[in-house]
């Protein structure tokens, strides 16, 4: 007898309902481990709230709107870190909404709930789940303009142009990679019949309008800051190493839809001989340009980006993994054809569930289990909150002010300035990146300078010695992180900077 189980009657009868509750489940399991074992913001998170704390148009870490966001979401949650998590979270709910509803455009309404799950397993691994910055909010809006431009090419509802204007435009404003990723979609649109007709008309002049409009702002700063140029390219004798660092960074995209293949082997037919037992997915037969655009925008974003990544020795592929591997599991499912059989029910949710879960158990495993050994400190573990607290109360008890600005150790400083009065943030090693303040205008406001110290002394170490003359070092403080394991107690050095009288 076949057996069907609810989730596969769920997919045929309730697909939204699926949807839904497998996005937010996930946005719940991420919110959890932030509450269970985040002490301090992940990633480079307290660097975008210490940057949104400013409200600078632009600066040495790209376009405003994701940092102007994160402080919004920071002061609305009573200056608490949750309201980024939570911001986050609703980034990562409206990409995979947006993706459902342009999967249920291309290969209809059942294969669309597939096309999410399988893009779930893809950026579990490829895309950060609570640091918000500019690659968590580039994914919906890159999500919306592909929704959108299908919309025009594909199905000619010239009442899309307005909604991909504005969201070419708030793309521009968020990540540095629009420019790259907007000329895919203008490429697309320039290679097939559909999309010329669409770009000639009068709506695609107004369109560019809008973006222009919007991005005008940042273009001023970057015309001011003279951060127009490329990057220097690589010399000839630079090329085969550059090359090798692209393939590496195509390997690692591989690597992260690795879940895709996980799914699809426990899914196989090449072992079950009962294959007339496997329930079915069934679809409508995909129109050939929506194949197109589906294909081309799951490959070539990621191929582009490595190639240009690799030429200029960049970090990570450009535009990020979890935009550039967004359309994988719809590509998967295109490619599977009209019918697709779910075999060996209970194995593959489990197989599926054991690639979403992975990440966040990842997570919690290391915070637990990595200070016990010889590895190195998980900075998630820090007590931000106890670490602020501390030297915000001891400013204002020794010059009866609050806490207007702190430098010194870049990781120390940016979770100091997450503080109750948020302190503006001083790199004074790389004081470009910190355009708001300057050594003597710190000088002359106050501040607390603090390094990691070595010893019960509190001497400041040569590099913070030699750019804050004359500092007196108080009595380091110690603190507890949330697993110590082997490692010894963090003990901050510190000195007080006093204002000066104007």
């Amino acid at each position: 007898m076949r057996f069907t189980s609810l989730v596969i009657e769920l997919i045929r009868a309730r697909p939204k309902l699926v949807v839904w509750l497998v996005v937010v489940l996930q946005a719940i399991l991420w919110l959890l481990v932030s509450l269970l074992v985040y002490r301090s913001p992940p990633g480079d998170l307290a660097t975008v709230l210490a940057l949104g704390r400013e409200y600078r148009v632009g600066t040495d870490f790209g376009p405003p709107l994701a940092f102007w966001l994160a402080d919004i979401a920071f002061r609305a949650a009573g200056n608490h870190v949750f309201g980024v998590y939570l911001l986050a979270q609703i980034c990562s709910i409206a990409t995979f909404w947006t993706l459902y509803l342009l999967a249920r455009a291309t290969v209809g309404v059942q294969q669309a709930v597939l096309a999410v799950l399988l893009t779930m397993t893809v950026l579990a691994f490829s895309a950060p789940g609570l640091e918000f910055g500019p690659l968590v909010l580039a994914r919906p809006l890159w999500a919306l303009i592909l929704l959108h431009s299908w919309q025009l090419i594909g199905q000619n509802r010239r009442n899309a142009w307005f909604a991909l204007s504005i969201e070419a435009g708030l793309l521009l404003l968020t990540t540095s990679a629009a420019i790259f990723l907007l000329a895919f979609v203008v490429g697309f649109a320039l290679a097939t019949s559909r999309g010329r007709r669409v770009l000639i008309s009068f709506d695609a002049l107004f369109a560019l309008l809008v973006i222009f409009v919007l991005a005008l702002p940042y273009l001023i700063w970057l015309i001011r800051a003279d951060a127009l140029a490329l990057p220097h390219g690589p010399s000839l004798a630079d090329l085969s190493g550059r090359a090798i660092h692209g393939v590496e960074l195509l390997g690692g995209l591989l690597l992260a839809s690795l879940g895709i293949a996980i799914v699809s082997a426990f899914n196989s037919g090449w072992f079950d001989r009962a294959k007339e037992d496997a329930p079915v997915i069934f679809r409508p037969p995909v129109d050939p340009a929506a194949r197109d655009f589906i294909y081309f925008f799951a490959f070539a974003p990621a191929l582009g980006g490595c190639l240009i990544s690799g030429f200029y020795d960049l970090d990570r592929v450009v535009g990020g993994p979890g935009i550039v591997l967004l359309m994988s599991g719809l590509a998967a499912i295109v490619a599977c054809g009209d019918l697709i059989h779910l075999r060996r029910q209970r194995i593959l949710r489990a197989a599926w569930a054991a690639v979403v879960l992975a990440p966040a158990l990842a997570v919690i495993a290391v915070t637990l289990f990595v200070p016990w050994t010889a590895g190195g400190e998980v900075t998630t573990s820090l007590p931000a909150a106890a670490i602020a607290h501390f030297f915000d109360d001891s400013f204002e008890r020794r010059t009866n002010r609050h806490l207007s600005a702190v430098s010194g150790d870049a990781q120390l400083a940016t979770l100091i300035s997450l503080s109750s009065t948020r302190p503006h943030l001083f790199l004074a090693a790389t004081p470009e990146r910190t355009p708001w303040l300057n050594l003597d205008k710190f000088n002359q406001t106050g501040g607390v300078v603090v390094w990691r110290a070595s010893d019960t002394d509190g001497t400041p170490p040569p590099d913070i010695a030699r750019l804050f003359p004359g500092l007196a070092p108080e009595v380091p403080q110690t603190f507890d992180r949330l697993v110590n394991g082997r490692q010894p107690l963090l003990r901050v050095g510190w000195a007080i900077v006093r204002p000066k009288a104007p």
